[in-house]
């Protein structure tokens, strides 16, 4: 694991490039997006593998990854946000330059595929990289709380608290606190890492959790792969964000989400919350990946406490 880096904090008025690692995203989401940080303050700096197309993919993955290694490259770029997830960012972390992203630290955030960006980039480089609302998120809707997490976050503030909306409440499942680096993202693809050389060390850390559109009982199976590699033996914390379109079979399976998360890590001692505001939901809080954080869950109010700032 590279030594931490924390890249600069978000000014009014920065120039944020904005690449797409998986699929493209439709122009009009694009431009809706782009007037939203347009209007406070930002330049946004279109990288071109947001005007290119492969079938499902935003160009191919060389590309692409060409266009994150030079935005982090470009001195006059100073954070860099992910257009859109869906799958294929996995066939270009092999293709990104660990060394300028190393060299040149800037906020990277992204959701959903990019975990495994957000990962890798923070395992290989050292860099804190950020789980937060894309283009696709603001090229949908705007939601007060999205935007007032993301510049909070960003904005080098510390001792910051990331409470749930009313209207996306956590649940406590098991009581307590812990503190430790926060680590994942989308269980697929924190999934499909174990076994590999990407694989998430969670020793010591608060694992975050989220899917979309999954069956219940496939949910069963990652949270079980889970368990069975060693990956909750020695976390500190759990969070499980909003796992949306969650769909049962004709015979139903017999467990809800969260019936599925303690049957499965319910005789393991750390806290463990739910429906946190953090994945595929409407409510997106920004999150940083592999910096240390707090996790209170000791009423129905639970929330995650960010000590010290995770940007310079």
């Amino acid at each position: 694991m590279a030594a931490q880096i924390k890249p600069k904090r978000l000014l009014k008025g920065a120039r944020i490039g904005i690449v797409n690692p998986a699929y493209w995203l439709e122009p009009e989401r694009q431009q809706r997006a782009v007037r939203v940080f347009e209007e406070l303050g930002y330049v946004c700096v279109l990288g071109r593998s947001t005007e290119l197309k492969q079938d499902t993919y935003a160009g191919a993955p060389e590309d692409r990854a060409a266009d994150i290694n030079a935005m982090f490259e470009d001195t006059s770029i100073d954070a860099i946000i992910c257009a859109r997830g869906g799958y294929g960012g996995n066939r270009v972390l092999p293709l990104l330059d660990y060394e300028v992203i190393r060299a040149n630290p800037k906020i990277f955030v992204g959701y959903s595929d990019t975990t495994g960006s957000l990962t890798s980039i923070a395992q290989r480089s050292g860099l804190v990289t950020f789980h937060g609302p894309m283009l696709t998120t603001y090229g949908k809707h705007t939601i007060d709380y999205n935007l007032d997490t993301f510049q909070n976050i960003l904005s080098g503030r510390a001792g910051l608290e990331i409470r749930a909306p009313n209207a996306c409440r956590a649940r406590t499942l098991r009581p307590g606190a812990a503190q430790g680096p926060l680590w994942g993202g989308n269980l697929t693809l924190v999934n499909s890492r174990l076994g590999t050389t990407e694989q998430i060390d969670t020793s010591g850390a608060i694992l975050f959790l989220e899917d979309v559109g999954e069956d219940l009982y496939k949910f069963d199976r990652m949270m079980l792969h889970l368990r069975n590699s060693g990956s909750l033996d020695h976390i500190s914390g759990l969070i499980i964000g909003e796992m949306l379109e969650m769909s049962d079979s004709e015979v139903p399976f017999g467990k809800n989400v969260d019936e599925i998360v303690m049957d499965v890590c319910g005789d393991l001692d750390f806290p463990v919350i739910s429906n946190f505001p953090c994945g595929h939901g409407d409510y997106q809080a920004t999150l940083p990946v592999s910096h240390d954080v707090e996790l209170h869950a000791l009423d129905d109010d639970p929330f995650i406490r960010i000590p010290d700032s995770p940007v310079a």
